[in-house]
């Protein structure tokens, strides 16, 4: 948009300006610009590519370099704790940038736009914008903490000296993030007015969703009195982050998730339910609408979505289903979720395995027989290991395991209803030279876990020359995340939880097909009066975020803003042996690698040109 093709080195900047009068000549072309603004936006469906999926411990990447060469492994490289300011493996300092300087540009230039551009129209793309450049600005605060804060583009002929920005504490970071959102709401719509032509469109539901978010993170403990950041400052002395601790911070958190959470209900928004399959029981239901929500085209529960989940990242992730695949197949899965992932999930009783008094979590890595009660989730009395039995409904709807059941990939019978057993759902045999397990060097899953979630229900692949990948829109915030969000923030907000927090929480426990918290926890845990303690029931909330938004790109910032990763993020990646030939052999852990979490990778460290050029840009703290 801003190529002038202009050859003589002294017509550059007159070509430009040029150029850029006519990007705001008309309607027309202003509606390019704001495309524009809005294409900086991440695509939260990059499991490779996105610092939050590649480097999180939910996934682990093949190393093969059939894959994809090197930068597939920036992830795994990140958690080794290899990156260095120097190189960094991730960095999204420069387009966010670009980003905010276009719609700093957009911003200026719109209100003299005159010609086709009704003034309604002027100033809800105006907002849209002011909400997009305070996401943006956003995205860098997450991943590199204190930023410069551009309010509006300099000049090209400033001095130099004006150009070599300070980063801004983070309290006045999110103080003027806060204030250009709340300026946009007024013009915003509440909801898309035209579904053709506004789905993806930030309106008033998205804005205020940002807003809440924005105050959880400044909430958290990770900038919310941090002491490990005494003397994190400016070279002028200016302290970046506050050491102390402010309650305050918490109950505007609670005001804005539940000002959002009102604006999505009234808006219409609810919890997805799937209606494409109707002769499908109970069970397979949750498990279907607990793993559509994310992908579903513009489903009710999605609040702001990615247009497009591409075709690629399906298939990283997508399961072979036929052992005729491993040797020439439409795909390749090299991504698949480690051992960890399956710890994520409640038993059955709502409470997580270790709690759960009925649960026998000291034998969990042994091995048994599927019980007759889980035909819809696995084969009945096939041998595979009890982590996978007794699970919440969670359980089957994110994770494929040897012997697990997949409804989809062309087969849309209930068990029991089909005329044959190929109409009926997979039954995934994973152990090496089965149809879904390793069979070669390649194409198989480098854990011996698939992701299910991720992977849409009508998406089929029945051989080489035969598929079809199902493109939904990825959610980037959802409904369940808004509830999730105002029961922690309320719950921190008060000295001890009330009806409104279980009720926040149980909201999306319901949808799961789960008991409330306070019945889950006082009939099967061990520890009845967790959830009588704002202690208790922030362990609570944090582990039903896990569990609900796993696999969704949210755990790698919810551990650094909780400041539990040095924990999470220091622990093996495990997978099963996926050389074993039999039960025994195949249900063997085995250690893939080693992460290496450091106080350091908190945050991500700034590229050191950038520390060159400016020195007045402060680095990270450690890097």
């Amino acid at each position: 948009m801003m190529a002038s093709g202009c050859q003589d080195y002294l017509d550059i900047v007159p070509d430009n300006v040029a150029v850029l009068d006519h990007a705001f000549k008309d309607r027309t072309t202003t509606m390019r610009y704001l495309a524009t603004c809005y294409s900086y936006l991440p695509y939260f469906d990059q499991l490779r590519s996105n610092v939050n999926q590649a480097a999180s411990d939910e996934f682990y990447v093949d190393p093969n370099p059939f894959y994809g060469g090197i930068s597939n492994q920036f992830g795994t490289f990140t958690r080794k704790g290899l990156q260095t300011a120097d190189a960094p493996y991730f960095s999204v300092w420069d387009q966010m940038y670009d980003a905010i300087r276009d719609c700093n540009t957009f911003i200026a230039r719109v209100p003299d736009v005159t010609a086709d551009l009704p003034e309604n129209e002027k100033l809800q793309w105006i907002a849209e914008v002011k909400v997009l450049k305070a996401f943006y600005h956003f995205n860098l605060m997450r991943n590199y903490g204190p930023i410069p804060v551009i309010r509006e583009n300099l000049e090209v002929d400033v001095p130099i000296e004006e150009m070599r920005v300070f980063r801004e504490p983070i309290d006045n970071v999110v103080e003027y993030l806060v204030a250009i959102i709340d300026e946009a709401m007024p013009d915003l719509p509440l909801q898309a007015q035209n579904v053709s032509t506004d789905l993806g469109h930030i309106n008033q539901v998205v804005a205020a969703t940002i807003k809440a978010e924005i105050l959880l993170l400044s909430a958290s403990p990770l900038f919310n009195g941090n002491e490990s950041y005494t003397g994190f400052t400016n070279p002028d002395g200016t302290q970046l982050v506050s050491t102390t601790y402010s309650q305050e911070k918490w109950t505007l958190a609670a005001q804005a998730s539940k000002t959002a959470l009102d604006l999505a209900l009234d808006a219409g928004h609810q919890f997805y339910e799937i209606f494409d399959y109707t002769d499908i029981s109970d069970t397979t239901k949750i498990i279907l609408n607990r793993k559509q929500c994310v992908m579903e085209r513009w489903n009710k529960e999605q609040l702001f979505a990615h247009a497009f989940y591409s075709t690629y990242n399906v298939t990283t992730v997508t399961p072979y289903f036929h052992k005729n695949f491993h040797d020439f197949a439409p795909f390749d899965t090299y991504i698949a979720p480690t051992l960890a992932t399956t710890e994520f999930f409640y038993s059955n009783n709502g409470v997580p395995i270790d709690e759960d008094k009925n649960y026998d979590y000291q034998n969990r890595f042994k091995l048994g027989f599927v019980p007759a009660n889980h035909t819809y989730y696995a084969l009945p009395n096939y041998e595979t290991m009890n982590i996978h039995m007794n699970r919440e409904a969670r359980y089957y709807a994110n994770l494929a395991f040897d012997g697990s059941r997949w409804f989809g990939n062309g087969r849309y019978k209930e068990i029991g209803r089909g005329d044959n057993a190929d109409e009926e759902s997979y039954v995934f045999r994973m152990k090496a030279k089965e149809n879904m397990g390793k069979v070669a060097s390649i194409r198989n899953s480098p854990t011996g876990l698939y992701c299910r979630k991720l992977v849409h229900v009508k998406s089929v692949y029945n051989d080489a020359n035969s598929k079809v990948t199902y493109r939904g829109t990825f959610a980037a915030y959802r409904l369940a995340e808004l509830y999730l969000m105002y029961a922690e923030a309320l719950n921190e907000s008060l000295t001890a939880p009330t009806q409104e927090v279980y009720a926040a929480i149980d909201a999306v426990r319901s949808e799961a097909g789960l008991k409330g918290v306070v019945e889950s926890w006082t009939n099967y845990s061990k520890f009845p009066d967790k959830v009588t303690t704002k202690e208790g029931m922030r362990e609570i909330i944090q582990h039903e975020r896990t569990s609900e938004l796993a696999f969704e790109g949210k755990r790698y910032y919810d551990l650094r803003r909780w400041k539990t990763a040095d924990v999470a993020m220091n622990k093996p990646i495990q997978g099963y042996n996926i050389d074993g030939e039999t039960a025994p052999v195949f249900n063997q852990i085995v250690t893939i690698e080693q992460q290496n979490f450091f106080t350091r990778d908190y945050l991500l460290p700034i590229a050191t040109q950038h520390i060159r050029v400016n020195d007045n840009l402060v680095q990270n703290p450690l890097w």
